[in-house]
């Protein structure tokens, strides 16, 4: 009896010290996994900005959706222009001589690919739909619109991944603590979101620390 009643409480101080192990190192693993993953997927956000950019700039307004994106970087053109300033002699009606002119030109130099411009030789536009690390086949939300902005009606863009799919097999409580932030150091909200639907904005709400190729420090 008493044997057994000491391999039980073996297998008690066993699973309490586990639990305590678990404890300490688990929001440190989790951590670790959270940044690395967070890392991957704003670098495809970032993607994503850069095409919808350039989209803007030859269409005037932001693809709505990701078919368009990815066809507008594999075949799309940006033109390379130069301005110059020149003049010329025009009769003024008004004082009865010629008098000199001055204008802009703008002379076409060429036209260069969206797709080299942005991704050179790599491919992986064709996939920025795609969340990494998301279980199943998990997309971006991605809308584009207008609004009003001082009585100009300018294009706005929203792509945003919850932070939930990007976590689904870490411990809910952790996921539920992360979704919780307010850092300056954090990604805060539940969601990792680039440009804005309210408002004129293409910044995403990340901290700096991502900004630099995804390394953490």
């Amino acid at each position: 009896m008493k044997t057994v009643l000491q391999i039980v409480l073996w297998i008690v101080c066993i699973i309490l010290g586990y639990m305590i192990y678990r404890s300490v190192t688990g929001p440190i693993e989790f951590d670790k996994v959270k940044k690395e993953r967070f890392a991957d997927v704003i670098d495809r956000l970032k993607d994503i900005r850069n095409s919808q950019e350039a989209y803007k700039t030859v269409n005037g307004r932001y693809a709505n959706d990701f078919q368009s994106l990815i066809t507008f970087v594999d075949t799309g053109q940006y033109v390379i222009t130069q301005q110059r300033d020149s003049s010329y002699m025009e009769f003024d009606p008004t004082y009865g001589i010629d008098m000199l002119k001055e204008v802009k030109i703008i002379d076409t130099l060429g036209y260069v690919s969206v797709r080299d411009s942005l991704f050179k030789n790599d491919t992986r536009y064709k996939n920025m739909m795609n969340v990494p690390h998301a279980q199943g086949d998990a997309k971006f939300e991605m809308k584009a619109d207008f609004i009003d902005a001082s009585g100009y009606r300018a294009p706005v863009f929203e792509a945003k991944v919850a932070k939930n799919l990007i976590l689904s097999d870490q411990p809910k409580d952790l996921v539920a603590r992360e979704n919780a932030q307010v850092s300056v150091e954090e990604v805060n909200g539940t969601a990792i979101t680039v440009g804005s639907l309210s408002k004129v904005s293409t910044s995403g709400n990340w901290p700096p620390i991502y900004d630099k190729k995804g390394e953490q420090q």
